[in-house]
């Protein structure tokens, strides 16, 4: 990786003769001094854009159609991400020594799943509304508040991390960028690690329960959409955690490693990861579970109305969108 400052900098160009390293292209340089060590795939990179494209355009209509807006935001900021990263890439084809394609790519791909995870980190708190916090070791909420909190100091460490590679104009800045970046994704892996084991132990103690007496949301419990979807948030987290610990293996030699600048590595583990929790959080879109329901399982709401007026209000909504086991 070189860095932008404003001191020209010299590097040998493949007849031996120092030129500019502004000048670099790649019939001129050597691949030792663009930004990657190797020249990008133009047809994967591509690939892999158009998808987020798509997906991109499935959750806006599908957040906007059924006002899952909290979880609207997070997949939006995410897929946004990572087809900004993946443009990053495609660009980097075409001029692989430039710095700012390089910056366009690594920071949105570093920090887009991060988005990803916390609209999962919500979901959790409408499932446990949906069976009842009977079971639950802590309130909807608190998991919320944890989980997104620490969603949101990973992203701060790999936003900061970002930034000082992005300004730094020597070696040891740089080395420092890339190491606050790998202290946030590795926070991140120890979040996702944290969240499934006590995710898991929810899913437990709902197994090991009494049958729920919560009669609100009996229908959407007994829904096939609705078990796809717990298994689908499964696989998403995942497959995040997959990636994260990539990342964290990648980034923790600097950008100068082996596996940072091993393409073969990056295109398997973390575009592919990264579209496979995007697709199931997309066939399985919680608008599409709960349908009319996704507020109602709001733990905000809760109190909003009391008393049999709102079991009443609530179970009619049940009754008109699932038909009832008999």
């Amino acid at each position: 990786m070189t860095n932008s400052n404003n001191t020209i900098q010299y590097v040998y160009a493949k007849n031996g003769t120092a030129i500019p390293e502004d000048l670099c292209t790649v019939s001129i340089c050597s691949l030792d001094y663009a930004q990657v060590e190797y020249l990008p795939t133009l047809a994967g990179n591509l690939i892999y854009l158009i998808i987020f494209a798509a997906l991109f355009i499935a959750q806006c209509f599908l957040g906007i159609r059924h006002k899952t807006w909290g979880f609207f935001v997070g997949m939006f900021c995410g897929i946004v991400l990572e087809v900004l990263g993946y443009a990053g890439r495609v660009m980097l084809h075409g001029d692989p020594f430039d710095f700012n394609s390089f910056l366009l790519y690594l920071i949105p791909l570093t920090i887009g799943p991060a988005f990803l995870s916390a609209a999962i980190y919500l979901c959790l708190g409408r499932i446990i509304m949906a069976y009842g916090s009977d079971s639950s070791r802590f309130q909807p909420k608190t998991y919320m508040f944890i989980f997104c909190g620490c969603d949101f100091f990973s992203l701060l460490l790999q936003s900061v991390g970002g930034a000082i590679a992005a300004t730094a104009n020597d070696k040891a800045g740089s080395d420092m960028g890339a190491n606050i970046m790998v202290a946030g994704l590795a926070f991140q892996v120890f979040s996702l690690l944290v969240f499934i084991g006590l995710a898991g132990d929810y899913a437990l103690r709902v197994h090991r329960a009494p049958k729920s007496n919560c009669q609100k949301f009996s229908g959407l419990r007994a829904s096939r959409y609705f078990k796809w979807f717990k298994w689908s948030l499964a696989v998403a987290t995942f497959a995040i955690l997959i990636r994260s610990i990539f990342r964290v293996i990648e980034l923790q030699s600097g950008f100068g490693g082996s596996v940072a600048n091993n393409e073969a590595l990056f295109m398997i583990f973390e575009g592919p990861f990264v579209i496979i929790a995007c697709f199931f959080l997309t066939i399985c879109h919680p608008g599409l579970v709960f349908k009319n329901l996704w507020a109602e399982s709001n733990w905000s709401l809760r109190g909003r109305r009391s008393g049999k007026e709102s079991i009443d209000s609530e179970e009619g909504i049940v009754l008109s969108s699932y038909e009832q086991p008999k």
